[in-house]
C-alpha cells in the first residue's frame, strides 16, 4: 500500500476478527514499530502479545486486578472486565521500560512507545489487518506490571486489539486543518 494513502485511510475498526498476522509478518510489524522515534536510544518499548488462552489470562488478570485495586467494583464491571480480551483475536499490550536518564524523561520514553504503537497500527493497515488502541483502568497504573509479572520499572500505556476488520468500516471524516494548524510566517 502506499504510504500515504496507508496513512489517510488508517482507522479503528469497530470490529475485529481472525485471522491476525501470522508469526513472520507480526515479526515485520515489530520491526516497523521499533523504528519509532527513542532518544538516547534508550529502547523502552515492550510489547507482550496475546492470543489464544493468553486471552483467557489476561482477562484473569483485569478481574484479578479490579476486585483488588478499584473500590467498589459492581458485578456489571467485573463482567465487563473479564469480557474485555476477547474483542479481538490478538491483544498486544504496550509497555514502557523506564530507565532513569538525565537528558530523557519518562514521559519522553513513553511517547517514544506512543509512536511505536502507531507503528504497528499503519503496518497492520498496510498488510489488510487492522487494530484499535485501548487503555482505560487497565493503563497507566504503576501497580499493574506487577499483574503482569512485569517488573516495576515496566508501565503499561495501553492495549492493541488486533485482527481483521468485519463489519461496516467507519467513515473517516474531512477535517478543516485551519482548526488544527497555525502558521507562522512572518
Amino acid at each position: 500500500m502506499e504510504a500515504m494513502k496507508n496513512i489517510l485511510t488508517r482507522n479503528s475498526p469497530r470490529e475485529l476478527t481472525s485471522p491476525i498476522p501470522s508469526s513472520a509478518e507480526m515479526q515485520e510489524i515489530y520491526q516497523a514499530a521499533l523504528r519509532a522515534p527513542d532518544h538516547a536510544w534508550l529502547r523502552p518499548s515492550r510489547f507482550i502479545e496475546v492470543t489464544g488462552k493468553g486471552l483467557e489470562k489476561l482477562s484473569k488478570i483485569f478481574v484479578e486486578f479490579a476486585k483488588n485495586e478499584f473500590e467498589d467494583v459492581t458485578p456489571e464491571q467485573l463482567e465487563k472486565y473479564r469480557a474485555a480480551p476477547f474483542r479481538a483475536p490478538m491483544i498486544i499490550i504496550l509497555t514502557t521500560k523506564v530507565t532513569e536518564h538525565p537528558k530523557v524523561p519518562k514521559v519522553e520514553q513513553m511517547l517514544s512507545t506512543a509512536t511505536a504503537a502507531e507503528n504497528i497500527l499503519l503496518a497492520l493497515h498496510a498488510k489488510n489487518f487492522a487494530g484499535m488502541w485501548r487503555t482505560g483502568k487497565f493503563a497507566f497504573n504503576e501497580k499493574l506490571a506487577q499483574y503482569l509479572n512485569l517488573s516495576s520499572d515496566h508501565e503499561v500505556i495501553g492495549y492493541l486489539y488486533v485482527g481483521t476488520p468485519s463489519g461496516t468500516a467507519k467513515k473517516i471524516p474531512e477535517l478543516n486543518l485551519d482548526k488544527f494548524v497555525t502558521h507562522w510566517n512572518e
